[in-house]
């Protein structure tokens, strides 16, 4: 159906609820008029001519009706026929008129004259009560109501069954979300910005032969911003901005997704120049074809009209297509070539530079000590992605209301990096003594590890208080943030780092623990990918076996071959088992050296249960802790924390 005779039909529905409501009022009207007049207007008699004419015999009925009064007030209202057949009424004021009368008209009908005898009647005073009133309004009202949400109902139904295939994105109106709300991503916003000035003033363009990328499409991990940036460019860009979402595309019926591309477009172009939004392309941009068992004709046919509309046989100037997706792996060649998705713009995650940005964004609005460092927090916080920042300072807010504080201060934010990384603190957990010395020892391997290799990561935090699944946990960062590029052996001093933990428990108890599950979880995977993907291997060489371990697209990855032999892959273990022993034996060195570091960072662990790198370089550089004997000297009767006598005291 085409578009007028949408229009016609929807006209038609209109003036058809119209004329039912005209019909009702019509019918309404006539009620009334008929319930307050009459045709045959009465003549209206005084009580003397009314007297008479009884008398004179002129009275064919008589009917009388009690008015309702106050105070036993009692008047009546006669009425009735004449002899010549008009109508006529009167009033009787008090009681002893009517029994006047009614001792005449009894007369009358006892005579022996039957011809003049008077039909008469009487009808008692009537009770008025308001349900009476309220009643007919109450069911004239709702006859109303009734029909005009019929007539609603039937336009909406009719719009419902006509708008199935219509597009469902949205105009975004009075955006706030300026590029100022947008930190860490300055390329970003550079690429965009080129984009809206084309948009306001494209003879500059034109005028070099130009031509603005139809499609751009924003790549990056989950929280990185993408979105953000989408909305920035709405707020900044004077031109409509509609935007949608790739699920708003599927329906179970096939060809839905097309008929919505379609509209979309159209709607588009009308208001060109413009800009189009789609949120999670991959939705509906998957690859074609790779369905097992069968394919999905719905989504694959809504892909090649949205093919088609961006760079088909039609002419598309003045749409510009903005989308995002964090699974680019998966999109269909086809979508990604020039023409369609020209530009790509890769939003990951930001440095310390753009993590310290994107904190003052985040607390504009926040009550913070005045004294607080951004880019000490930015420093503590690498891989953070923008959400994660945005969740940190508003943990820290919730922490801090939750102590009634007028500020947020630094421990705060301390508290609530641990929260975003390990989950909060669980003080209630109950261990073992022993236990709690093979957290202590554990995590204080990490730490020597840490402190005594040039390339390892320093020790930022070092804490026994569980969080999550985990006992302890050690924050360790790099001495540089390294965005690209890591040496071998910056690796190999990570596995050792990672080892320390396992080396540190066995050195000092002579056991081992399951602690060091996840550590030998990452020092084995960083291990393998130096084989694997990095060729950091003397005996395999600079060869890549395996590709790195993203999500799998099982219509694409599904029963994928190595290429690698069984003598190969003999090799690769050989290799993997070589480089975390080296590790090992390398971290027990370096604990050995050490074990007198190693017990007092175990001991004041026990004793405070976390130390900060400012701790742990005083205890470094003195082989005490300020804070701890302070508290000993102010409190002589607090027990001393000591271990008890492990493998490295004999």
């Amino acid at each position: 159906m085409t578009e007028k005779q949408s229009n016609i039909k929807k006209s038609m529905n209109s003036r058809g609820s119209h004329f039912l409501m005209i019909l009702l009022l019509v019918f309404l009207a006539i009620a009334i008029i008929y319930s307050f007049s009459n045709v045959n207007t009465p003549t209206e008699l005084r009580g003397d001519q009314f007297e008479q004419s009884l008398i004179d015999g002129d009275i064919k009925t008589v009917n009388v009706t009690q008015l309702p009064g106050e105070n036993n007030y009692r008047a009546f209202r006669v009425s009735g026929q004449l002899e010549n057949g008009n109508n006529y009424i009167t009033y009787l004021a008090t009681e002893a008129d009517y029994n006047y009368i009614l001792t005449i008209v009894r007369g009358i009908n006892n005579d022996a004259d039957t011809t003049n005898d008077i039909q008469s009647s009487y009808i008692p005073a009537a009770t008025y009560n308001i349900l009476n009133i309220i009643f007919p309004i109450v069911l004239v009202a709702g006859i109303v109501i009734m029909l005009v949400f019929m007539s609603k109902g039937s336009n909406n139904a009719n719009k419902q069954a006509f708008d199935f295939g219509k597009s469902r994105a949205r105009l975004s109106k009075n955006q706030k979300t300026t590029f100022d709300d947008v930190a860490g991503a300055d390329e970003e916003k550079a690429e965009l910005a080129e984009i809206i000035d084309f948009l306001k003033n494209p003879k500059k363009y034109m005028e070099l032969g130009a031509r603005i990328p139809k499609g751009v499409l924003l790549v990056g991990p989950p929280g990185t911003g993408k979105t953000l940036i989408a909305r920035a460019v709405a707020g900044e860009a004077n031109v409509p901005f509609y935007f949608v979402s790739g699920s708003d595309f599927l329906e179970m019926f096939v060809g839905v997704g097309a008929s919505r591309v379609r509209d979309m477009f159209k709607t588009a172009k009308q208001n060109a120049p413009c800009i189009l939004f789609i949120d999670e392309i991959d939705a509906v941009g998957r690859q074609r074809g790779t369905g097992l068992g069968g394919g999905h004709d719905e989504r694959e046919q809504t892909l090649n009209q949205l093919l088609v509309e961006m760079d088909g046989f039609g002419h598309n100037s003045g749409v510009i297509v903005l989308a995002a997706t964090n699974r680019v792996d998966i999109l269909d060649p086809a979508l990604m070539r020039p023409g369609r998705f020209d530009r790509q713009i890769y939003v990951g995650t930001p440095d310390i530079k753009g993590r310290t940005e994107i904190l003052k964004v985040h607390s504009r609005k926040k009550k913070i000590n005045p004294a607080i460092s951004f880019g000490e927090i930015a420093r503590r916080t690498p891989g953070f992605t923008g959400a994660d920042l945005e969740n940190l300072m508003n943990e820290a807010a919730l922490l801090a209301a939750r102590e009634n504080k007028t500020q947020i201060e630094l421990y705060h934010i301390d508290e609530a990096v641990d929260r975003v990384m390990m989950g909060p603190a669980k003080k209630s957990r109950v261990f073992s003594k022993k236990e709690r010395e093979f957290i202590a020892y554990h995590e204080a391997g990490h730490a020597v590890i840490g402190i005594k290799l040039e390339n390892a990561s320093i020790v930022h935090k070092v804490t026994i208080i569980p969080r999550g699944q985990a006992g302890g946990y050690n924050l360790m960062l790099p001495q540089e943030e390294q965005a690209f590029l890591q040496t071998r052996q910056g690796l190999i001093e990570l596995i050792t780092g990672l080892l320390g933990g396992r080396v540190a428990e066995e050195l000092t108890f002579n056991e081992i623990s399951t602690g060091a599950h996840n550590d030998l979880q990452r020092a084995t995977s960083i291990a393998r990918a130096m084989i694997t993907e990095y060729g950091m291997s003397d005996n395999l060489g600079p060869v890549t076996y395996e590709q790195n371990n993203g999500p799998v697209f099982l219509g694409r990855d599904y029963g994928k071959d190595k290429n690698f032999s069984e003598a190969i892959a003999s090799e690769i273990d050989k290799e993997i088992r070589f480089i975390i022993h080296t590790c090992y034996e390398k971290a027990t060195t370096v604990i050995k050296e050490n074990t007198d570091l190693l017990k007092k960072l175990a001991t004041y662990l026990l004793a405070v249960e976390t130390l900060t790198k400012e701790d742990i370089d005083e205890i470094v550089a003195t082989g005490s802790l300020a804070r701890y004997d302070n508290i000993l000297a102010s409190n002589p009767d607090k027990p001393e924390i000591k271990p008890e006598k492990t493998v490295l005291d004999h």
